[in-house]
């Protein structure tokens, strides 16, 4: 039984002083001691389950009126409710790490992605203790914990097996973790955590194996594990999926359920969606679609070949959308056959930002090109439709599509000043806290209020001190007020947005707005940008829902009220400075962020197996450098991978083929050079060397490669191009082993390591590592030898 004279605003809680002994002989204490009671939340404490959708628009889900069919959606929101107005932060790591500390992103430190990260205190990526997560208030009041999926808050410095593990999720409140450490992730290859041991799962998409699938495997098991050994404590599970994250992999039945479902284009699309919507509830009868994204361009602008390859890659989006919604059912009827589905408050958010436009204006075979400036023909991606959601895929759907993924809002994903990039569908399911069934609820919130939500809901307060560290404030607000009463007023009447300099500003229902920059262009021009000539709008979405109607020159005093408002705002979060870099960022140099390596010039690894994430392994992108690699050859000669990074979608390795040296490096999936000695190793030691001389003049350049074996030269080389920002979220940096998809065909998917035996590699880096600050020349002269 819980007491409840607890005091559980100083966590964790402390135990009680035991009673001084009154006998020599146990037999005669008295009163005789008693064991203490565990913590326990208090008596009627739900169980709680946060389910959080990736890149999903609030237009895409047929639970909001769009064409992703999800019924395990539709059915809690059928039993529960649909909130209209929900907000979050227009990307992933800043949505999430608000979700789990009820704080506003920057107040945490994550104004932009773990990978972008810097020096400012709004930016640095790493969760100050004086927020502590819903996973350690929960786990401090006596609930069972648990995280499975995508966690894309730990810094990008600390994932290796050096630690710290402070702030992995298990150093976070989280008893379990099962999932991945990154932006995205091959669903059919992932490379994955269990705590904080790296694993990769032992079957293959042969075998029937799917990461979602996986996740929510082992998100069941734990649940039904807490319920058979303790079922008196409840349980808190954080299920945030990959899904619908590029890359789009998914079951052929999914994507072939929506053949020719789109063949009407993005435009109409939205049409049909807003009348959903409204038959819905979901948005006013007289809400009316947001003006179309400047130089996109419409359906009936395309070509026959264009169209067809958009319709293939919303096809392949809407069927990872609905597999990604079922696997979230399976869930739902475990928890119904355990009984507890009525005694579960299950919020479901349907993404984490708006529908991305990150695949480019024709969309794209591989994502990372398009971070790049490079582009897929419409042409190219209709010669692989077969293969669209299959392991050589890494698809992201166009533009037009995240646009007609948010209706009936404007713009997208990174858009932090509209809608189309804040705003997503929630639905709350609670049974024995809900009274009624299919409602719709039209406060405005935001995803800071989860937290606050969960602890009135579990009747908990909001704890002053955690670990002895004194807590800054929640800045969310509960919605609970909301869950019986349709017709509450807000008690969220004040927001501000930021986003890479995309800014907004709500009050009471008016919200003055500035978009800057174009979310698809990825790689930045070389003229500067200046905030002050961004242009502000203003909307009153009291009578404009859909932010259709900029009304500044009718208002302008308003409009210089918002201004001012969000400066004290943006003062008040640690918004300033405001940082606009994207792809620049990821380099920590350029970003000014500590690195794990820092600026060592050689770094040498002397364990086989060894896996690092892209930021924790040797930066060799814009730089000449040399890998040394020491081995031992059996007789019979060996073949395998000495060292890798990255995948089939870009990366390089170094390796033995037919007994000889090789290395390769892969263009983003487009061309793959290699390098190879003639001769077969002999059995014995050797020393395997390759000098990569980066051109230099800026940023994803050639080189020349030089291949020695035991110090003469074996075979030489040229690579074209290079790859200059990231080789893939979703791979790694591999001692003596190649993981997730293989750079190069030379050597399969899995079984790949090295046979004989690797004694070490070295790294030794040059101090001609090239800046980003290019020339605009350079630039243009990169993107027009790629395109």
């Amino acid at each position: 039984m819980t007491d409840p004279r607890i005091a559980r605003d100083h966590l964790p809680i402390h135990d009680s002083p035991p009673a001084p002994a009154t006998a020599i002989d146990a037999r005669d204490q008295s009163p005789p001691y008693r064991p203490p009671n565990p913590v326990r939340p208090p008596a009627g404490a739900p169980n709680v389950v946060v389910v959080l959708v990736d890149d999903m628009g609030f237009g895409a889900p047929s639970a909001f009126g769009g064409p992703c069919e999800m019924p395990t959606a539709d059915r809690l929101a059928d039993g529960g409710l649909r909130y209209s107005r929900f907000h979050v932060t227009a990307v992933c790591s800043p949505t999430r790490q608000s979700l789990l500390t009820g704080r506003n992103h920057h107040s945490v430190g994550m104004g932009v992605t773990t990978e972008m990260a810097s020096a400012a205190p709004g930016y640095t990526g790493i969760r100050p203790r004086t927020a502590a997560t819903i996973g350690q208030v929960l786990s401090g009041n006596g609930y069972n914990t648990g995280a499975f999926g995508k966690w894309h808050q730990t810094p990008a410095r600390d994932v290796s097996p050096a630690g710290p593990f402070d702030r992995w999720p298990t150093g976070e409140g989280f008893e379990k973790f099962y999932g991945f450490i990154c932006a995205e992730m091959n669903h059919w290859y992932p490379v994955l955590f269990d705590g904080t041991n790296p694993i990769e799962p032992d079957r293959t998409p042969e075998d029937g194996y799917h990461l979602s699938e996986d996740v929510v495997d082992q998100a069941i098991d734990w649940i039904s594990t807490q319920q058979t050994l303790k079922p008196d404590v409840p349980f808190f599970a954080y299920v945030p999926f990959g899904a619908t994250h590029a890359p789009y992999h998914v079951p052929r039945e999914y994507r072939e359920k929506y053949r020719g479902r789109f063949d009407h284009g993005w435009d109409r699309q939205r049409e049909i969606t807003l009348e959903r919507q409204k038959e819905l509830g979901v948005v006013p009868q007289d809400a009316e679609l947001a003006p179309w994204a400047e130089g996109v361009p419409h359906w009936d602008e395309l070509s026959e070949q264009e169209r067809r390859a958009a319709a293939s890659l919303m096809e392949l989006y809407a069927g990872f959308a609905e597999h990604t919604d079922d696997q979230v059912g399976r869930l739902v009827e475990a928890l119904d056959e355990m009984g507890e589905l009525d005694n579960t408050l299950i919020i479901y958010i349907l993404g984490d930002n708006g529908a991305s436009a990150e695949g480019g204006l024709g969309g794209t075979l591989n994502e990372h090109r398009i971070a790049s400036g490079i582009t897929d023909s419409a042409e190219h991606i209709n010669a692989h439709d077969a293969a669209l959601g299959d392991p050589s895929t890494h698809a992201h759907y166009p533009v037009g599509w995240a646009l007609a993924m948010n209706t009936p809002y404007q713009w997208t994903k990174q858009v932090a000043s509209h809608f189309g990039g804040t705003r997503d569908g929630m639905v709350v399911h609670w049974p024995d806290g809900i009274t009624e069934r299919g409602g719709v609820r039209h406060q405005f919130h935001h995803v800071i209020d989860v937290l606050p939500t969960v602890l009135e809901a579990a009747g908990l307060p909001e704890p002053s001190t955690v670990d002895g560290v004194p807590q800054q404030p929640i800045e969310g607000t509960s919605m609970l007020y909301s869950f019986n009463d349709a017709d509450a007023p807000d008690r969220r009447r004040l927001q501000y947005f930021e986003m890479v300099g995309h800014r907004g500003i709500y009050h009471d229902g008016w919200m003055a707005v500035t978009r800057h920059g174009t979310p698809w262009e990825m790689v930045q021009s070389g003229d500067r940008q200046y905030f002050d000539d961004d242009v502000w709008e203003l909307y009153d979405t009291n009578v404009d829902w859909t932010q259709a109607h900029d009304v500044a020159a009718e208002h302008p005093g308003k409009l210089r009220e918002l201004q001012q408002l969000f400066l004290i705002e943006a003062a008040k979060y640690n918004v300033f400075p405001l940082d606009d870099r994207m792809t620049e960022r990821e380099n920590p140099r350029e970003a000014g962020r500590l690195d794990l390596h820092g600026d060592r010039d050689s770094i040498t690894f002397r364990k086989a197996g060894l896996r690092l994430t892209e930021e924790t392994a040797p930066y060799v992108k814009n730089r000449s450098h040399t890998i040394t690699a020491e081995i031992d050859v059996p007789a019979g000669g060996a073949d395998g991978v000495l060292v890798a990074q990255g995948g089939r979608f870009g990366g390089w390795s170094l390796y033995c083929h037919d007994g000889r040296a090789h290395y390769a490096y892969n263009y983003f999936g487009l061309d793959v050079y290699k390098v190879a000695a003639a001769q077969p190793l002999t059995p014995g030691r050797h020393e395997v060397r390759v000098e990569f001389g980066y051109d230099g003049g800026g940023v994803g350049r050639g080189g020349d490669v030089v291949l020695l074996v035991d110090g003469e030269k074996a075979a030489n080389g040229r690579v074209e191009g290079t790859i200059p920002y990231y080789f893939a979220f979703d791979e790694t940096f591999d001692v003596g082993v190649d993981r997730a998809s293989p750079v190069v065909d030379d050597y399969p998917t899995a079984d790949n390591a090295f046979t004989g035996e690797l004694v070490s590699v070295r790294f030794d880096l040059a101090d001609d590592l090239v800046s980003d600050a290019a020339s605009e020349q350079q630039r243009d002269a990169f993107r027009a030898a790629h395109d």
